[in-house]
């Protein structure tokens, strides 16, 4: 329950993204259920061996080009998808980090899974 209720939660992040950013376009609510599977998907898959390709740039940059990334992982999904619009890398690069903002918070709302006694 707790996957769904985050699921929909980081869709409605999505859309929060989109209304803030003109650069970034979502036609439905459903186009942005789909676009924060494929986002997570891309995250889980594709980011980890990103990272330790860049990493003596990440190094070099102290970290920052971790930003980079994640902005070029946001545009990709972007371009994966018919429902969902980003316009170019600054978009992303400025979406993903908006994102990534609504997304915790929405994640640090929910209770945790059982209640500790």
């Amino acid at each position: 329950m707790r996957l769904i209720l985050l699921w929909v939660l980081n869709a409605l992040a999505l859309m929060g993204v989109a209304y803030l950013m003109p650069w970034i376009e979502i036609a439905s609510f459903g186009s942005a259920l789909l676009a924060a599977v494929v986002l997570g998907l891309v995250n889980a898959l594709l980011r980890p061996i990103l990272i330790v390709l860049t990493l003596p740039v990440t190094l070099l940059t102290l970290g920052l080009f971790v930003l980079v990334v994640n902005g070029l992982m946001f545009w990709l999904a972007g371009s994966l998808l018919e429902g969902f619009v980003v316009s170019g890398f600054w978009p992303g690069l400025f979406g993903a980090i908006l994102y990534s903002v609504f997304s915790s918070i929405f994640a640090a709302l929910l209770p945790f899974g059982r209640s500790r006694q």
